[in-house]
């Protein structure tokens, strides 16, 4: 099993740099630098929305609160549909 490259702040923004600052297209930076075109790309975007660059599991502050928001919609829609299946269950057994 390989084991996942961690890329520190520092060598993403100088990533990043060498498509907007210096001209070269996004694929020539990727081959020079040995990564994924794909992956340039999103730090690219990240960059220019002032987000964070997080990876690696590690989420922000608004990131995580999204997270644990859906888990706990889902909780209480699985609630719901096992209320909602006791409900037609007794109201068959009391006819």
């Amino acid at each position: 099993m390989t084991k996942r490259k961690k890329y520190s702040p520092e060598f993403k923004t100088d990533a990043v740099g060498l498509v907007t600052e210096q001209g070269y297209s996004q694929s020539e930076a990727a081959r020079s630098l040995g990564i994924n075109v794909n992956m340039l790309h999103r730090w690219i975007k990240q960059q220019r929305d002032d987000e964070p660059f997080v990876g690696n599991g590690n989420l922000t502050e608004d990131q995580r609160q999204i997270k644990e928001l859906k888990h706990r919609v889902k909780q209480l829609e699985m609630e719901k549909d096992i209320l909602k299946k006791a409900t037609v269950f007794f109201a068959a057994e009391t006819k």
